[in-house]
């Protein structure tokens, strides 16, 4: 497994994740198999939330491992605060509460990193800036980063944060390709030229912040999974036969088209079963070619210009 180069941290941290959102109802024996399956594999990266499972999948995560100091020190745990239920909420007070209420359900004195979630309308950056410098002085986290924001809302945020923005999550996958459409078609008068996130891609590079798709195996908004799903027999035909010449399995070649990049993302990838884990894993051994990057594009029914 490699890392992911990281800039303003110093984080090892390796260029595949495993998000903890669908953990909740897992028994203590697969949650333990599946995280040790993930470390065992190279993974050292695990995400997660304030709300995934209302909040058990935090605690069920600390709870199955039997957190201790020597499994913490081989793990780099990052979570997200900001959605609340019929609202979002970027004020310093939830902030604060909602770190604290993660590090207890984690069972660790710190994070390694905290994203604000969704974008919330009534953000006073002035607050949240309060809030990370209390959190960092604290040492209950360590780095931050956002989701789901645009290069606009990042801007009003630096303004006042000090700590630098290392990560934005957001949504990519071969058939949810809005940020790399619209720059394949500039100047054209078509949808796929229309730059619906500010050019949130070519921002996050400039930037150096690095972006963590969600969802890489999902089309559409968790209406389901693309792969092996008779919707997309070109895109499967195409991905099957290259998994094939790789000797690998298809979830890889869906990673590897996202590893591919320039932008050196980190895909979060949310499955909970140990042996797609160690499928997937293996695209980090995998650089594919333009070629192939291309006409994986092309088959999910993208046109290029």
């Amino acid at each position: 497994m490699k890392f992911v180069p990281l800039t303003h941290c110093d984080l090892q941290a390796s260029e595949i994740s495993l998000g903890c959102m669908r953990i909740a109802e897992l028994t203590d024996e697969e949650i333990s198999r599946l995280i040790h399956t993930a470390l065992d594999e190279g993974i050292n990266f695990f995400d997660h939330a304030d709300i995934y499972g209302g909040g058990r999948s935090e605690s069920r995560f600390a709870e199955a491992l039997g957190m201790n100091a020597s499994l913490r020190e081989k793990m780099i745990l990052q979570s997200k605060c900001g959605i609340r239920q019929g609202f979002f909420d970027f004020s310093k007070e939830h902030i604060l509460s909602a770190v604290d209420g993660s590090l207890r359900r984690l069972q660790t004195e710190y994070l390694d990193v905290l994203l604000l979630h969704r974008p919330d309308a009534l953000v006073e950056p002035e607050e949240v800036a309060e809030a990370f410098t209390v959190l960092e002085e604290s040492g209950k986290v360590r780095y931050f980063g956002v989701s789901n924001q645009n290069p606009m809302q990042i801007e009003l945020l630096t303004r006042y944060v000090k700590q630098p923005i290392i990560f934005n999550q957001l949504q990519l996958s071969i058939t949810n390709t809005g940020m790399i459409d619209a720059g394949l078609n500039v100047n054209m008068e078509i949808d796929l030229s229309i730059d619906r996130d500010g050019s949130i891609l070519d921002y996050c590079r400039l930037k150096d912040i690095t972006i963590q798709p969600w969802s890489p195996f999902q089309y559409g908004f968790f209406e389901g999974v693309f792969l092996d799903n008779d919707k997309f027999p070109e895109l499967n035909e195409c991905i099957d036969r290259i998994a094939e010449d790789r000797g690998v399995a298809n979830t890889a070649i869906a990673i590897a088209w996202l590893l591919r990049h320039p932008a050196r993302m980190q895909p979060i990838v949310g499955t909970t079963n140990p042996d797609r884990v160690k499928d997937l894993c293996k695209a980090s051994d995998i650089t594919l070619a333009r070629q192939e990057w291309y006409e994986i594009y092309r088959a999910a029914g993208n046109v290029l210009p």
